[in-house]
């Protein structure tokens, strides 16, 4: 884990997408949204065979309480421990553990996965350790385990010798919390109590956390000012499953788990029924662009190579409401630091109907608009642009 960052905490969640059992009629609705680019609709939620997974946090968690979030949380130090040299000994001739490699330029990594951590005195790479967190974390927060046994590893490494590349359009993961549950609930207990726990369970149930089932999705930092002091620097991933496993809230910072399609739990959040966070919005409206789980899963595993990008929003009060502009839109400063905030950038500038546009217009905490006419890079989604108040294209900004 870096700890030489000023602002930020190094964190990790994961987007868990899992399928659930329809009836023929609804089946039948089931084709992969082509929307143009610009305004489009929410597709209805008939029209999905997956549910994606949000835990409810506690009213006392000091950060961002009572919000509905990913399952997911900050690095410990136990992550990027040696010891995952020896769970993971089958895969130590495997550059990171057997994972893929990236195709996207260093000079354009996100630096959460671009940092030398033999240099910070771990032998751990961060596209592993970061993974280990998010199963760790979620394993935590809601009781879900998804990861490899012995029997799987050999068949698993005998792909990645033979050339066979794991995760990849491949069967969708469905060995999930197959262990008792009660040895579960056991080792649940002692993982919250210290996360270096995760290490002695992996070793004594002869499991392997499941690193090659999550694929890169994301990367997102907190941006100043927005949700207190504190800050993350945050890997986003994500993991399809046949079916929905059994899950449960942890009644410490976790106090409910909810399961529903992309498009419900927009259509909740705009109803006022949970909060969610703005990159919350802006990545499940890009899920919202493929309504059938195996198509989700063979898009984002075939588009994790491609590297992901950097988000960081830079706030500004310049019009009536709250605008956080992203990275390629017209206003966003070309250069932003760990000290970067919203008064580094002055947005007077000339409009023009087709100048490029990034950005998350917030009106209250429920009211939000996302206005893109850039292209993705990295070969992403577009998020689904569904307008939720009327908006002055034209404003001050």
């Amino acid at each position: 884990m870096n700890t030489t960052l000023k602002h930020w905490k190094e964190a990790a969640t994961l987007i868990l997408a899992a399928g659930h059992k329809l009836g023929a009629d609804s089946l039948a609705s089931r084709t992969p949204l082509t929307c143009a680019p610009g305004r489009s609709h929410l597709p209805h939620k008939s029209r999905f065979d997956y549910d994606v997974l949000l835990l409810k946090r506690s009213g006392k968690s000091g950060f961002m309480p009572n919000a509905c979030v990913f399952p997911g949380g900050l690095v410990h130090s136990s992550d990027f421990s040696s010891e995952w040299l020896d769970v993971f000994k089958s895969f130590s001739e495997s550059p990171h553990f057997g994972l893929r490699s990236v195709t996207q330029p260093g000079d354009t990594r996100p630096p959460l996965f671009a940092t030398d951590r033999l240099k910070l005195g771990s032998p751990i790479p961060g596209e592993v350790a970061f993974r280990i967190c998010a199963l760790r974390e979620t394993f935590e927060e809601c009781g879900v385990l998804l990861s490899v046994s012995q029997k799987e590893e050999k068949r698993l490494l005998e792909n990645i010798e033979g050339g066979r590349v794991p995760g990849r359009e491949g069967p969708l993961h469905s060995n999930v919390n197959e262990l008792c549950s009660g040895e579960l609930s056991k080792w649940r207990d002692l993982v919250n109590q210290n996360p270096s726990n995760f290490i002695q369970m992996c070793r004594e149930l002869e499991v392997l956390p499941n690193i090659w089932a999550l694929h890169e999705w994301g990367n997102w930092l907190t941006p100043e000012g927005r949700y207190g002091v504190k800050r993350f620097d945050t890997a986003f991933f994500i993991c399809c499953l046949q079916e929905i496993p059994p899950a449960l809230q942890d009644d410490k910072e976790i106090v409910s788990v909810k399961w529903s399609t992309p498009s419900e739990v927009l259509s909740s959040y705009q109803a006022q029924e949970f909060w969610i966070a703005p990159p919350q919005v802006y990545e499940i409206s890009r899920m919202c662009r493929v309504p059938l789980l195996s198509d989700l899963h063979n898009f984002s595993s075939r588009r994790a190579t491609e590297g992901c990008e950097q988000l960081l929003p830079v706030l500004s009060l310049q019009d009536e409401h709250h605008t956080a502009l992203l990275p390629g839109d017209r206003c966003y400063p070309s250069a932003t630091s760990e000290e970067t905030t919203s008064s580094d950038s002055k947005l007077a500038v000339p409009q023009e109907d087709d100048a490029a546009l990034h950005r998350i217009v917030t009106v209250d905490p429920y009211t939000i608009t996302l206005q893109i006419n850039i292209t993705p890079k990295y070969n992403h989604l577009l998020p689904v642009l569904g307008q939720s108040f009327p908006y002055d294209s034209k404003s001050k900004l």
